[in-house]
């Protein structure tokens, strides 16, 4: 029986829950967890190595971290740094680009496969293409995070001048800059991921619905990750100093169950669109 046949008389939540058993997105979520974590080092590698031609300090990419991250994994992530800013040197630029490029991709084209499992097709695209695409894809998504670095930065610059000549307090203004700025910048990077992985023709307008609930699932299942960690779980007594990077690799683990089904999402939505 065809997908068609299968679930044309099922409501859209039963027929995500079905297709989410169905594609076992627990083990996808695994394998898009291990080259998130493949892919982090290296990302953090180039952002260093860019702060020099930005007004962008570690601080500030640790002050994004701590938003979403648990604090133990943010004392990692922040020791990783610090080695890296007194290692520092000449080449590590051109390095960086190269390694960050390379190995996120991978975790870009886990992405892509996991989306085209969503709409069960098989990847008809060439290798090229498809390693092109995932590539492309990266560089969008670095440049995306350097954006997002700098529009909290420059529009804090902008609110103080504003609110200093009209004397009202800004703190809260800044507040909500960073979750509207951080909402608005993960949830167009969600549309083109889910609008180019997929090996099916969509509509760009047919991707933000996913994109929208990854977004906003993403921000708050990491609060709540985050929230849980810090006040509740002691990893560090378990793991002992794994405990941090255990931490991290559960963070992506639900990182990438998000991402998943908001994949599913957008292939149901698909589904009960063009279902005659």
């Amino acid at each position: 029986m065809t997908d068609v046949g299968r679930y044309k008389k099922k409501t859209i939540l039963k027929h995500l829950y079905e297709k989410i058993k169905e594609d076992e997105i627990t083990g996808l979520a695994a394998q898009l967890a291990y080259y998130f974590l493949l892919s982090i080092f290296p990302l953090l590698i180039f952002t260093i190595t860019l702060l020099p031609y930005f007004p962008v300090t570690t601080q500030d990419i640790i002050s994004m971290l701590e938003a979403y991250v648990p604090s133990e994994s943010v004392k990692l992530l922040e020791s990783s740094l610090s080695t890296v800013m007194e290692n520092r040197n000449g080449g590590l630029l051109s390095f960086g680009i190269l390694a960050t490029i390379w190995s996120a991709s991978n975790g870009i084209n886990a992405i892509i496969r996991a989306l085209n499992h969503a709409y069960d097709v098989e990847e008809s695209r060439s290798f090229i293409v498809s390693r092109a695409l995932a590539l492309v894809l990266t560089v969008a998504m670095i440049i995306v995070v350097v954006i997002s670095l700098l529009l909290p930065i420059f529009g804090k610059m902008i609110l103080g001048i504003v609110f200093d000549f009209l004397g009202f307090e800004p703190s809260f203004m800044y507040t909500l800059l960073r979750w509207t700025i951080s909402i608005a910048v993960t949830t167009f990077v969600f549309t083109m991921l889910y609008w180019l992985g997929p090996d099916v023709k969509l509509p760009i307008k047919w991707a933000w619905p996913g994109a929208l609930f990854s977004s906003i699932g993403w921000a708050l299942s990491s609060l709540a990750f985050s929230f849980y960690v810090n006040s509740f779980a002691n990893f560090s007594s378990t793991y002992g100093s794994l405990g941090g990077l255990i931490v991290l690799m559960l963070w992506f683990y639900i990182s990438g169950l998000v991402i998943i089904v908001g994949g599913e999402i957008n292939a149901v939505l698909r589904h009960n669109r063009t279902i005659k």
